[in-house]
């Protein structure tokens, strides 16, 4: 095997997928465990995982949308703020899920919380965040990440990374460290409200609990055990 491409042999050795598994051993989920909400019941699984699980980036999520086709899309996303409204994350509008959830606003969430074998699946619709919380918001990103949300056309074709560096360098010119970088028109934040929330709680010999809030017809939440 040639050694000057960056392959070693043991680089080529194929993995055995169908042997890659871990036992799970840790304490399960019961009805009587959960809060009221699930919101609340969210922010107590968020907490432990953000204190205790030692994950690098916990409130990072899988976001899954379709277009008006049904073909789905999936890309990794942060979390930004969650209340009893629903759970809020920020993008690009012109992007491929901002043009899916213009078109369909049908959206699922999925927190992989892998160290602490548990998961939570969040479906719902998502809707625009109004322009003062988008806002608000933006204040409170780094000066480079506001600069970065005007250049970047996300989602779209580019022809070099070094177009996209070029716009960076002019737009850190006209706007400085110490100047006030506008609000972009095409970016803003999006609500997921939800409509059932599952909270996954991985167990020995694949008998998992899996435990989901249903929201219940004029208010108020139903609570479903699931087959693992």
């Amino acid at each position: 095997m040639r050694q000057d491409d960056g392959v070693t042999d043991r680089d080529a050795v194929p993995l055995d997928l169908a042997s890659m598994r871990k036992h799970y051993r840790t304490e399960g989920l019961s009805e009587t465990d959960l809060a009221a909400t699930p919101v609340e019941q969210f922010a107590r699984w968020f907490a432990q995982a953000a204190r205790e699980g030692g994950l690098f980036e916990p409130n990072a999520m899988i976001v899954s949308t379709a277009d008006a086709a049904g073909r789905p899309s999936s890309r990794t996303v942060l979390l930004k703020h969650f209340d009893a409204g629903g759970f809020v994350f920020y993008t690009n509008y012109e992007s491929r899920k901002g043009r899916d959830l213009a078109e369909n606003p049908h959206v699922s969430l999925l927190f992989p919380w892998h160290p602490v074998a548990r998961q939570v699946v969040v479906t719902g619709t998502a809707r625009r965040t109004g322009h003062n919380e988008t806002a608000a918001y933006f204040r409170t990103r780094p000066h480079g990440s506001q600069l970065g949300a005007w250049v970047s056309g996300q989602s779209t074709v580019i022809a070099s990374r070094a177009e996209l560096d070029t716009a960076y360098a002019e737009l850190a010119a006209r706007y400085p460290e110490h100047e006030r970088v506008p609000v972009p028109p095409h970016w803003g934040g999006f609500r997921v409200v939800p409509e059932a929330v599952e909270f996954w709680q991985g167990r020995e010999n694949r008998l998992h609990d899996r435990l989901r809030y249903v929201a219940v017809p004029g208010g108020g939440w139903r609570v479903e055990r699931l087959a693992p």
